[in-house]
């Protein structure tokens, strides 16, 4: 756990935060949640890394405070849990090298998870040699066939009108390429790029089969490391990052240099639970109809030492916000809403939403009964909350509950207004969305230029994803406090509302 440290100070000494520990004044409520923040993220849960036993010591947690809150068991088997079957692929940083070999006889070696990784899959082989080509955006035209047998060198960008990153590995695989490596945008500023990476593992189901895309040696390059990678080509790397950062046309070139990698490749398959609790409805005529709460218990665990510091606690993302399950289920003391709720904490979340994949796809309850999903992520109350962004705002008529509840704490609704980074895409509630079940999620909102802004980028470039995000770590106490009352007000306006939520006409996601 990083300990208080003076950017930390800094922002501490704003009116309205603190680090640590609760100021005087702050209510209950919000302390006991911060209280359980700790408990859920301290050093002795070790990050709860899916399928860790920090994360088997969670579980038991949260089952130990729904089952005193009054919760029934809702998994399998009539118990609390729902076990998912998984598998890894790791690339181990031991007996793992990248090494570049220059035709003017240099060599240089780039170092793993710090200037450059891989993606890990079942089909990556033990090692590479190839050439070098720099082919712009990797579209199929700026590919062409001299790329065949090379590992194509790409600009990664995250903007409509150049490739995606699917379209970049088709193309690389359709022009014979036998490996890729994307370079980080270094103008995607909304969400930067971070470095080091904590590891290089990838987890799947058990049973899944091999990836649909094609089998390349995926890669992705630090932008820090692209003047030593294109050495000896004649091309500027400052000017090539400047004109991909503006979706400028970029050069196609060959690199006069043969990368060299290694992998260290280990397996194993395990398995890691989801929390499924349920309050019983009290209305005989709404009862069989769920509300799901939920949020994601899982991080990243042990990883890559940022400042020597190894543990990704994983505080705000998403300790805080289970935590926030855990006390609205204790103000609850076992009383049903109309609708009945049933808490779920996910895990695998940071590994591709495999919790709650699984749970939708293993429902223990009938899918017919679903009426609605209110899921917490991606939320840290860093600044005062007066604008919340709403996830599938235009899908369902979970918005008229949803502005109706912030109406009435006098916090703006707003649609994402930065769709590029995908994040409806990116959290729990997504699933069901999917499969016909009004869904949503929420992100604190800001004006640009604002201080409210300028703390939300901090947080993305600093503590996300990073040992930062731990309980040293700066918060806007009246922020916590609303974000946690607005999501219990809007859980029992769902709940308790008579009519049914459902999607609005023209949705992409109403069933058909």
């Amino acid at each position: 756990m990083r300990r208080v440290f003076l950017a930390g100070f800094a922002l501490a000494l704003v009116a309205g935060e603190t680090i640590g520990s609760p100021q005087a004044g702050v209510d209950a409520d919000t302390a006991e949640w911060w209280k359980i923040t700790g408990d859920l993220s301290g050093d002795a849960m070790e990050g709860r890394d899916t399928g860790s036993e920090g994360h088997a010591r969670a579980v038991r947690y949260v089952i130990d405070r729904f089952g005193k809150a009054g919760l029934k068991p809702a998994g399998e088997q009539g118990g609390w849990t729902q076990t998912l079957p998984l598998k890894e692929v790791r690339v181990e940083k031991d007996g793992t090298s990248f090494d570049v070999a220059r035709d003017d006889g240099s060599n240089e070696s780039l170092r793993f998870l710090h200037q450059i990784t891989v993606r890990p899959t079942d089909q990556l082989p033990a090692a590479i040699a190839a050439p070098l080509a720099f082919r712009g955006y990797c579209s199929a035209a700026e590919l062409g066939a001299s790329t065949k047998g090379k590992v194509a060198v790409c600009f990664g960008g995250r903007r409509d009108g150049v490739p995606g990153a699917a379209e970049r590995i088709r193309a690389a695989a359709d022009a014979g390429a036998v490996g890729i490596i994307n370079v980080d945008d270094p103008g995607f500023t909304i969400e930067p790029s971070r470095w080091p990476e904590a590891y290089a593992r990838s987890i799947s189901f058990r049973d899944a089969g091999p990836p649909a895309s094609p089998q390349l040696a995926v890669m992705r390059l630090n932008s820090n490391a692209l003047a030593s990678l294109i050495q000896g080509s004649g091309q500027d790397a400052d000017a090539i990052l400047q004109a991909g950062a503006a979706s400028q046309r970029l050069p196609v070139f060959d690199i006069p240099s043969v990368v060299k990698a290694a992998f260290k490749l280990s397996r194993r398959e395990f398995t890691s639970d989801n929390v499924l609790g349920i309050l019983p409805g009290a209305d005989q005529a709404l009862a069989a109809e769920t509300v799901i709460v939920s949020a994601h218990l899982d991080g990243f665990g042990h990883g890559e030492a940022i400042d020597g510091d190894s543990l990704y606690n994983g505080s705000f993302d998403n300790a805080a916000y289970v935590a926030t399950l855990i006390r609205l289920a204790e103000q609850r003391k076992g009383r049903g809403f109309r609708r009945s709720v049933l808490f779920a904490v996910y895990t695998g979340e940071e590994k591709g939403l495999l919790g709650s994949n699984w749970f939708a796809g293993h429902l223990t309850v009938p899918k017919a009964n679903l009426a609605a999903v209110i899921n917490l992520d991606q939320l840290r109350p860093l600044f005062p909350l007066e604008i919340l962004t709403m996830h599938a705002i235009t899908d369902t008529t979970l918005a008229a509950n949803v502005k109706r509840v912030a109406a009435g704490m006098g916090i703006e609704i707003r649609p994402d207004l930065e769709p590029e980074r995908n994040l409806n895409q990116r959290t729990d509630h997504f699933p069901f969305l999917k499969m016909g079940v009004p869904a949503t999620s929420f992100v604190f909102g800001f004006d640009p230029g604002t201080e409210s802004e300028r703390r939300y980028r901090e947080w993305y470039q600093v503590r996300y994803h990073r040992p930062q995000d731990d309980m040293s770590q700066p918060l806007d106490w009246g922020a916590a406090r609303d974000m946690n009352t607005f999501f219990y007000r809007l859980t029992e306006d769902v709940a308790e509302a008579s009519e049914r939520p459902g999607f609005v006409t023209g949705s992409p996601f109403a069933p058909q």
